[in-house]
């Protein structure tokens, strides 16, 4: 994949777009320390060039609904590129798996799942193992409480980016 040169002022703008979603022109200058018309932009020349996917809410789920957090790891028995693909479809059908990445090490996959209670994990898990998917193992992990949940700091991953000059 292509990486775009992006510098201080570009990850302090994608930064703030990620920890608080859409700013208006303002506050958004105001975050990154730019005026408003050069950093609206950047933005829009962030936007163009694919670097942000979306802008989302973060709801209180615990204040609207009843449910239950399950971390599943999964072990397939096959290691065919056919078992990975075969197995990656099914799970982007299925809107309790929030989330899925493929590891390596001892399992294959670590998956986040949000159902309403025991019996609706219970129920999708049999689904799974119904469907012929290879299913080697699996281990559950009921979650209790979330203790820290946010986006990786781009200023921290980013490598160190050439100074601007356009410091408007």
């Amino acid at each position: 994949m292509k990486r775009t040169g992006l510098d201080a002022i570009d990850i302090r703008i994608l930064g703030a777009v990620q920890r608080h979603g859409q700013l208006s022109k303002t506050r958004l200058a105001e975050i990154v320390n730019l005026s408003p018309t050069p950093c609206w932009a950047r933005l829009d020349r962030l936007k163009a060039a694919g670097l942000i996917r979306g802008y989302r809410a973060e709801i209180a789920l615990e204040r609207i609904v009843d449910f239950t957090r399950v971390i599943v790891t999964v072990s397939l028995t096959h290691h065919r590129r056919a078992d990975f693909d075969r197995f990656e479809a099914h799970i982007a059908k299925l809107d309790e798996i929030t989330d899925c990445v493929a590891t390596g090490g001892g399992m294959d996959y670590i998956m986040t799942v949000y159902v309403r209670n025991v019996a609706a994990f219970e129920a999708l898990m049999a689904g799974l193992l119904d469907s012929d998917l290879g299913i080697d193992r699996y281990v559950t992990y009921f979650t209790t409480r979330s203790v820290k949940h946010a986006p990786p700091d781009l200023a921290t991953l980013a490598p160190a980016a050439k100074p601007s000059a356009d410091m408007s």
